[in-house]
């Protein structure tokens, strides 16, 4: 179908994906981590304790997950998106509001379940079950989204702080969460019908059947796939998380920091489309084993930096991968593993990624407060994608020979 009339036919449905996607900013580490130094003064935080603190919450909502994620099989995005919407109102108001040290890792698991969990998780499970032979192109436009927050969000709201306190501007994200609702329950009024009521309509895995959460989780193609969904959630996020104190070591402000991430964002858009094509064109065994290779070689530059040109630089990289990740994995759980159980499996894949977001910024907090400067961490971090990498390679060689033949 030639792109113009896809996106015509399908407005409705990708702007709903993309509108979740963009809310669920609110929730993400490269979000919050713009208020870590007003947080970490406010509480009398050291990096260890606020990362430590930040692992807590996101590990009680990956584990929330698990559970959570399920109710996509249960419930029309329409519903569910509503719910989770002004559970997110919620957690932006506690976060301006609360001013107790000890309720800061409940904070953080309201944020992360409503925002990073639950609000992308409803967005991608429901393009990769309404959209099949145009999967890839359904993500890609949906998870613009992702980009946007990205692009938009740090530079105008790290430029606020400098006029207004920065518990008001978490009233206001509260409020763009709110105003949320309506232009979603407009969007889905006439909603796609889920593919997990209509079974004619579902894609089936390996071995030509519906794999369900527990099935997927005893085989063994699942985790050769963990170490490759460990390792986005938890060294993106932790680069973001901080994002700060990673300023002042290349001696840079923070907003000269924060500028350079519409870069960012525009290289991950050029790879998300490009991925999205490739991924309808060429099938996901083919493109996902070789992914994160790009992370390699952004934190190699990042440990080496010294000016904005070899910044700019490492953001290219970075950008490469993250604009994949928002693709190519969540296409893969439905291609290898069929969608009628899709909303569970991917659930527990999006558990793993957040338990990963929880290690990450907590590890490396760590490692600041016992003497392990931020850039010899990186090239510690750049090992780990090309383990992650050999790993996917092993596994997906070994499992596309069980896809279907129309896969």
């Amino acid at each position: 179908m030639p792109a113009p009339r896809f996106l015509r036919d399908n407005a409705p449905w990708l702007c709903a994906g993309a509108l979740l996607t963009f809310l669920s900013s609110f929730g993400q580490t490269f979000f919050i981590s713009i208020f870590a130094g007003e947080i970490r003064s406010e509480f009398g935080l050291s990096h260890g304790e606020w990362g430590g603190i930040y692992t807590l919450g996101t590990g009680a909502s990956a584990v929330l997950m698990v559970w959570a994620g399920g109710l996509t099989d249960r419930f029309r995005a329409r519903a569910l998106g509503t719910v989770i919407l002004l559970m997110l109102m919620a957690a932006c108001l506690f976060m301006a509001l609360n001013h107790a040290v000890w309720l800061l890792p409940l904070v953080i698991l309201a944020l992360r379940f409503t925002g990073q969990g639950m609000t992308s998780h409803i967005a991608v499970v429901a393009m990769s079950r309404w959209f099949i032979l145009t999967r890839g192109k359904a993500l890609a436009i949906a998870t613009l989204g992702f980009a946007i927050g990205e692009a938009l969000l740090p530079l105008i709201f790290v430029s606020l702080m400098l006029i207004y306190d920065w518990r008001t501007l978490w009233v206001l994200s509260a409020l763009i969460a709110a105003l949320g609702v309506p232009v979603l329950l407009m969007l889905l009024r006439r909603e796609r019908t889920p593919q997990s009521l209509a079974s004619s309509d579902q894609a089936v895995g390996m071995g030509a059947q519906h794999w369900t959460r527990n099935q997927t989780l005893g085989h063994w193609l699942f985790w050769f796939m963990v170490p490759a969904l460990l390792g986005p959630g938890a060294f993106n996020t932790a680069f973001f998380f901080h994002q700060v104190h990673f300023a002042e070591i290349k001696g840079m402000t923070h907003v000269e920091m924060v500028a350079m991430f519409p870069f960012y964002t525009l290289t991950g858009i050029g790879a998300m489309v490009l991925s999205g094509w490739a991924l309808d064109r060429f099938g996901t065994a083919r493109l996902i084993p070789y992914f994160q290779l790009p992370m390699v070689a952004a934190f190699i530059v990042f440990a080496y930096a010294s000016g904005p040109v070899s910044m700019l630089l490492g953001f290219f990289f970075l950008g490469i991968t993250t604009g994949a990740n928002t693709t190519l994995p969540n296409a893969f759980w439905a291609e290898f593993f069929g969608t009628r159980h899709l909303g569970s499996i991917k659930a527990m894949a999006a558990a793993v990624m957040v338990l990963g977001s929880a290690i990450g910024p907590g590890i490396t907090g760590l490692g600041i407060d016992l003497g392990m400067g931020i850039e010899a961490q990186y090239l510690i971090i750049a090992v780990y994608f090309i383990f992650a990498s050999v790993m996917m390679f092993i596994g997906v060689s070994r499992a596309a020979p069980l896809l279907p033949r129309a896969a």
